[in-house]
């Protein structure tokens, strides 16, 4: 009982300590905040940029891979890249040639190609701005793809086969853009001049490195080469096995299928590229780590200056208050009472430092993240480091002033001046 009173009487005058040297005390609070905000708003942008690459790959699985006229890489800054080799084009006899011949179990390819990026949609007497992108794509192109449905139906073969004017469309048209007020199941959508009938609307997508992937439309491939004929269209192969483990065998198949379409000897390398699903989930990987120790180093080398500073500021603390100690001691207090009062002392500014921060540290990680156009996370791992680190910031500090503070001869304490 004893103890418990004196243990509240001590962090009583620590708390008093704290409100009598209070300009002092803020600037404490800022300097530590600061260190903290660097750490929680790096922190937070980098699991915001994490999500938003794992929503835009992972949905493709580990059994999964692509081929096109170069296989894609990610760069270190989290953008796609693509290796300068000049390689043809994948044409589109290639293209069917491939979708035909390549004939391993358990798999199903699909063809597609990108038509525009700047098309103009019109329904009724409304229409878009020339933003659209518009894929020619066959039956198991969503599938192939990890695209979801909210509403309606996927292309199925008759409708790639018999050349049917409808199409699937991003979630935009239906919760924000032309269809948004009325059911976009069924409704008649025009795009250059043609009509098509809209049997599904996919989940939404959000954006990857700025580009939309809620304003698209899906119509058949046959009836988008019809409608745009430009020169030196690529296409793309996207093949799926329900298998993982066959996987390798798959892309060694798909290899030796795609030399004999290409025509290569067996001297000349591949003028193609295959991108295998998991290699691009790894790489995320690789990288959203890389960035998640940079923003902790980042976040150390801030922290260790507010360490230095919030020490400093104790260790003046303990010299002004050189006769208060002596006249703690003298009226009974041990050690480990006056090192215990310092130590709390240091640990509330700490923690308090550290609230701040992690409010301002938030809010500039969302303020960076709406700007990126990146999915916000509430970086739940980055708050509970910053407790972590503001107790042990404070704990660090005040270890050195504590003990000075304790082993005051109280005699000389009371002498002070």
């Amino acid at each position: 009982m004893i103890g418990l009173k004196l243990f509240r009487e001590n962090i009583k005058i620590a708390l008093s300590s704290i409100r009598t040297q209070l300009l002092r005390t803020i600037l404490t609070i800022v300097i530590i905040a600061i260190g903290i905000t660097a750490l929680v708003g790096i922190l937070t942008v980098v699991a915001a940029f994490e999500n938003n690459l794992n929503t835009a790959f992972a949905t493709m699985g580990s059994n999964t891979f692509n081929i096109n006229q170069y296989k894609t890489q990610l760069r270190g800054s989290g953008g796609i890249n693509k290796i300068e080799k000049i390689n043809p084009i994948i044409t589109y006899p290639e293209a069917k040639a491939f979708k035909e011949k390549y004939s391993f179990p358990l798999t199903q390819t699909s063809l597609s190609f990108i038509a525009t990026s700047t098309a103009e949609v019109k329904f009724e007497n409304q229409k878009t701005d020339p933003e659209i992108s518009v894929l020619g794509v066959d039956e198991y192109f969503l599938t192939n793809s990890g695209l979801e449905l909210t509403q309606g139906r996927n292309f199925n073969s008759f409708d790639i086969s018999n050349n049917v004017y409808s199409c699937v469309v991003g979630s935009d048209f239906a919760s924000k853009g032309l269809l948004k007020d009325v059911n976009p199941i069924g409704k008649i959508l025009s795009i250059r001049g043609a009509k098509f009938k809209v049997i599904g609307v996919l989940k939404e997508k959000g954006s990857t490195f700025g580009n939309s992937r809620d304003l698209r439309v899906m119509i058949p491939i046959q009836v988008a080469r019809s409608l745009f004929s430009a020169p030196n269209i690529n296409y793309s192969l996207s093949t799926m096995i329900q298998r993982t483990e066959l996987l390798d065998d798959a892309i060694d198949n798909a290899i030796v299928t795609m030399r004999k379409i290409k025509k290569l000897n067996p001297v000349e390398e591949d003028n193609f590229g295959i991108s295998r699903s998991d290699d691009l989930v790894n790489k995320i990987a690789s990288i959203t780590g890389f960035l998640g120790v940079s923003a902790w180093l980042i976040g150390i080398i801030t922290i260790l200056g507010s360490s230095i500073a919030l020490m400093n500021i104790m260790i003046v603390s303990v010299t002004e208050r050189t006769r208060e100690i002596g006249v703690r001691k003298a009226l009974g207090a041990k050690k480990g009472d006056i090192a215990f009062q310092f130590f709390v002392e240091t640990i509330t500014i700490g923690q308090i430092g550290g609230f701040f921060g992690i409010i301002v540290g938030i809010l500039v990680g969302y303020g960076i993240s709406s700007l990126l156009k990146l999915a916000f996370v509430i970086p739940w791992s980055a708050i509970i480091a910053a407790f972590i680190t503001s107790f042990i910031v404070g704990l660090v500090s005040g270890l050195y002033p504590a003990i000075k503070a304790s082993q005051l001869d109280p005699i000389e304490a009371l002498r002070y001046e």
